[in-house]
């Protein structure tokens, strides 16, 4: 989907955008992901069998679930700041036709480019670079630094700016529905979900799955950072553990008990999130009497 085929409102805050923007073009070998919660309730429907039935991931207007502020109705926060990012272009528009959020994953994360808002992500494919939108820091900080694809200062703004990990992303609008059959390159899974009902809900979505290596916490390193969302989430980390230790799959199944406040179990991920992220496999060094000698190489 090519931004001339967006529709007016959509053109509109592009365009606006754009007028706002600096700087050079983003690489195009970045690309924006959505992170996500897949296990999480959305009406009655996980989120991933929500998007195996709907083909289609809609935003937070129309679902009304989000894994920050639940806002986005009319005269609400997300309301008025897409107002003020978008010049009111969506002031009037169907709450399908605003745009989905994610993250441009400039520091190419095995777990996306904003794990904080989920364990999951959709990599999007490069064509929907051309119909989103950017801007540092998220928007529900009123950032006064935005983006485009052809105008892209916000990377080289968020490697000076030392932020947090789970604040250390570029916040993407991708405007126009993100079909899974057409604008993702893949689903990124946990491999705490293999053989779960997550799995088996991800293989009917028309996209490849695939897994990055995992977030795990212990209880023990869990108990080193009781200043980082507070002393009571620890605690509460240490309750819903199982065996001493923390995933996604873990915190999920204690958000549907009911038993515990969403809001206090996203505290738990963002422990979770900071300080059991995956990371890329080391570099594995190759013996210097080795090098240069291996079968296929060329002098």
């Amino acid at each position: 989907m090519s931004p001339d085929e967006l529709r007016p409102a959509q053109r509109r805050a592009l365009r606006h955008v754009a007028s706002l923007s600096s700087g050079g073009p983003v690489d195009p070998s970045l690309r924006v992901t959505v992170n996500f919660h897949p296990d999480r309730a959305a009406g009655g429907r996980t989120v991933l069998e929500a998007l195996a039935e709907d083909g289609v991931y809609l935003p937070q207007f129309v679902t009304g679930t989000s894994n920050g502020g639940l806002t986005a109705h009319a005269g609400g926060d997300r309301w008025r700041w897409e107002s003020r990012m978008f010049g009111g272009a969506y002031d009037d528009a169907p709450a399908r036709d605003r745009p989905v959020y994610g993250a441009l994953d400039f520091r190419r994360k095995p777990a996306g480019g904003a794990p904080r808002f989920g364990s999951a992500h959709l990599r999007l494919t490069a064509g929907t670079l051309a119909r989103t939108t950017f801007c540092r820091p998220d928007s529900c900080l009123e950032p006064t630094a935005f983006g485009v694809a052809a105008r892209m200062a916000l990377v080289a703004l968020a490697e000076a700016d030392g932020a947090d990990a789970l604040d250390d992303y570029v916040e993407a609008q991708v405007h126009g529905p993100v079909r899974l059959d057409r604008d993702v390159e893949a689903l990124v899974l946990d491999p705490c979900y293999r053989g779960t009902q997550v799995e088996a809900a991800a293989r009917h979505l028309p996209c490849p799955v695939e897994w990055h290596p995992g977030f795990r916490l212990t209880v023990g390193e869990l108990r080193r950072h009781p200043g980082y969302r507070g002393p009571e989430y620890v605690e509460l980390g240490a309750a819903v553990a199982r065996d001493g230790l923390l995933d996604p799959r873990i915190i999920g199944d204690a958000a549907r008990t009911g038993r515990h406040d969403p809001q206090d179990l996203k505290k738990v991920w963002h422990c979770l999130a900071r300080f059991g992220a995956p990371q890329r496999p080391a570099a594995v060094p190759v013996p210097v009497a080795a090098a240069g000698t291996g079968a296929g190489e060329t002098g």
